[in-house]
């Protein structure tokens, strides 16, 4: 689909993107890996700080781990991607928890019809995922 707009390059140029998505998207992971367990000891994300850094040493450690038993890629993508759908809804769930605690987001949190509308789309969500998953399994 590249070639008409970008030559016989196309197919490099894509790579080099998807290489540079897969850096964007590894030091992402690290990074929530880092801030989720420098959380559970109460502290901020610090990379200096021992419990940030174990998160995010877990984080890439686990992501080896998984690389090294997957023998096909085309699967480790599948799997990847049904992994990521089934932890969307509890992801959505949990923002839209703090973005609506006036603890967490002060004069900024969700007010009433915002949070309506966040949580019926976040069940929509959770929805097309039992569905996907349902069919899958069949």
């Amino acid at each position: 689909m590249l070639r008409p707009i970008l030559g016989t390059s196309a197919a490099v140029i894509f790579a080099v993107a998807l290489l540079f998505s897969g850096i964007a998207s590894t030091t992402t992971a690290g990074m929530a890996g880092g801030s989720i367990f420098a959380g559970m000891f109460q502290e901020a994300y610090d990379i200096k700080d021992h419990h940030s850094w174990n998160g995010v040493a877990l984080t890439y450690g686990a992501a080896v781990a998984i690389i090294f038993f997957i023998e096909d890629p085309f699967q480790g993508l599948i799997y990847s991607q049904m992994a990521l759908s089934i932890q969307l809804p509890w992801t959505i769930g949990l923002q839209l928890y703090l973005t609506s605690a006036p603890k967490v987001m002060g004069k900024y949190a969700n007010n009433f019809r915002q949070k309506s509308i966040l949580w019926t789309i976040a069940f929509i969500v959770a929805g097309l995922n039992v569905l996907l998953l349902k069919e899958m399994l069949q």
